[in-house]
């Protein structure tokens, strides 16, 4: 029986192994098929060294997540269309004074973004247009990579619905939505502020050294760039987001064509008339096709609103961003292919075959009421989250962590939730593979057009990573731990064991 336990942990081992030099080395000489390739191909080993069978394979996908994901790309999608992208340009370009300032204005907005639509989702919308930014200045896209990555796992960490393992935490501690916000929102606000200033020194030469105001030609070609932005280069949207008015060409160049048809076969005499006659109804459907276009935007706006309060009333995360998805479908009444075609189905099954090639760990026993007991925990949190990913890691404390806190007092079951959170959380920043979010920003920009693409390796991200994981966990974790004035009494989190 020992034997077997011994077979089934090295096996499980193996393609655990497979999965994850695949996953920060997608082109290794030796198998390049990707990172989705391989992460099917770990899921697969599993299954048939038999460390899990086949109906708990299945059973171990979370299909929730993998909604939530899908609907939060298709409202994207449809964002994007109602020019929500060439706002967001403006915006960021707004009195710019230079690569500093745009770094900065990025981290708050990837942080505001993710702790609203959760940092995987925002990631996935983001990534090309931050490099279309970078390029419209003329500036390196590795720093803007990284801000975007490290302030959206930062940034995710304020509210339950920010990534996945917050309102896992949430449910299992009995947390509110108010009481979690008003607890993790100073370590998320100082969390952003170091992490930005923490790769402003870093890459201060390099964003100092680059040409902050490029040729004028070029800056006019990225600024069109920047506001036609699209969720997917792959496929051309039916509706031009760049131009408000690119669909209504179209139908206004038809009818002025027939209009032309008619003037030819016309009399000299009639020509004056049908020409005025011509303009006017030009004028008019292009007038009415523009209040059309504006009422549609101003729909696509409220649904997304709507969805943002139902998410904030503790609806069913994937169920209300599905609903909001399907509602933007039925609004366009078009085809919606074009705008399927765009959601990225090999990130969706990149998360179902990393869903299967799990670990089991041993839980921590530490008691996190001291300073060295939250030390060891935090550390171990920091690894787990690098090996296996923090919503895993999440799953396999939470519910010890949550039912442990609970025994000593419903405030001390608060805080251990929160302090859990926050690690798990940032601890995505520390390497590539610590969470979905870096991931994402990783392909994204590996697959943009030729002109935007980027490389970002698991090296450089890691040379960032270590020191702003490490410096950002110890104050975020100070902020919290001295929040509550609340006595704690001696007792053990998880066991007595002492450090």
């Amino acid at each position: 029986m020992a034997m077997a336990i011994l077979v089934k942990v090295i096996l499980g081992s193996i393609g655990f192994a497979i999965f994850w030099i695949l996953a920060v080395f997608p082109a290794v000489p030796f198998l390049p098929i990707g990172r989705t390739a391989g992460s099917l191909l770990g899921a697969m080993l599993m299954v048939l060294f038999q460390v899990i069978s086949a109906d708990e394979a299945y059973d171990s996908i979370d299909l929730s997540i993998i909604g939530l994901l899908f609907g939060t790309m298709v409202v994207s999608v449809y964002l994007e269309k109602a020019d929500a992208f060439k706002y967001l340009g403006r915006l960021l370009s707004w009195n710019c004074l230079g690569a500093k300032d745009l770094l900065c204005r990025i981290c708050v907005i990837s942080a505001i973004s993710t702790a609203l639509f959760t940092n995987d989702a925002s990631c996935m919308v983001l990534t090309e247009f931050v490099l279309k930014v970078a390029r419209q200045h003329n500036l390196p896209p590795l720093p803007f990579l990284l801000a975007l990555a490290s302030s959206a796992n930062i940034g995710s960490s304020a509210t339950p619905i920010g990534n996945p393992q917050n309102l896992f935490i949430a449910f299992q501690s009995n947390i509110s939505f108010l009481d979690f916000f008003m607890g993790m929102l100073p370590a998320a606000l100082v969390g952003v502020l170091v992490n930005s200033i923490i790769i402003i020194c870093m890459y201060w030469s390099l964003l100092s050294g680059c040409k902050e105001e490029g040729d004028t030609a070029a800056e006019v070609v990225a600024e069109d760039e920047v506001r036609s932005h699209r969720f997917s280069p792959d496929t051309i949207s039916h509706l031009s987001n760049g131009n408000t008015n690119g669909s209504l060409s179209a139908t206004v160049d038809s009818s002025y064509f027939v209009t032309l048809r008619s003037l030819v076969r016309s009399s000299e005499s009639e020509r004056p008339i049908i020409q005025n006659g011509a303009s006017e109804f030009i004028r008019s459907s292009n007038a009415s096709l523009r209040w059309r276009m504006i009422f549609w935007k101003f729909c696509v706006y409220l649904i997304t609103l709507g969805m943002l309060i139902s998410l904030l009333m503790g609806e069913n995360m994937s169920w209300t961003v599905i609903a909001a998805a399907l509602a933007l479908i039925v609004l366009d009444f078009k085809d919606a292919q074009p705008c399927l075609e765009k959601v990225s189905y090999s990130l969706l099954i990149f998360f179902c075959g990393m869903a299967l090639t799990e670990l089991e760990f041993p839980v921590l026993y530490a008691r996190i009421n001291r300073v060295s007991g939250i030390a060891v925990l935090a550390l171990v949190i920091l690894v787990l989250s690098n090996l296996v990913s923090n919503l895993p890691t999440v799953l396999l404390l939470g519910a010890r962590v949550a039912a442990a806190a609970g025994a000593i007092s419903l405030s001390y079951e608060h805080k251990a939730g929160l302090m859990l959170s926050w690690v798990s959380t940032v601890a995505g920043n520390l390497s590539l593979l610590g969470s979905a979010a870096n991931l994402i920003v990783c392909e994204q920009a590996r697959r943009a057009p030729l002109h935007l693409t980027y490389n970002l390796s698991f090296w450089k991200h890691l040379k960032f990573g270590v020191p702003s994981t490490l410096i950002v966990t110890a104050i975020g974790l100070t902020l919290i731990h001295s929040s509550s004035s609340t006595y704690v009494p001696a007792k053990t989190l998880i066991c007595a064991d002492n450090f």
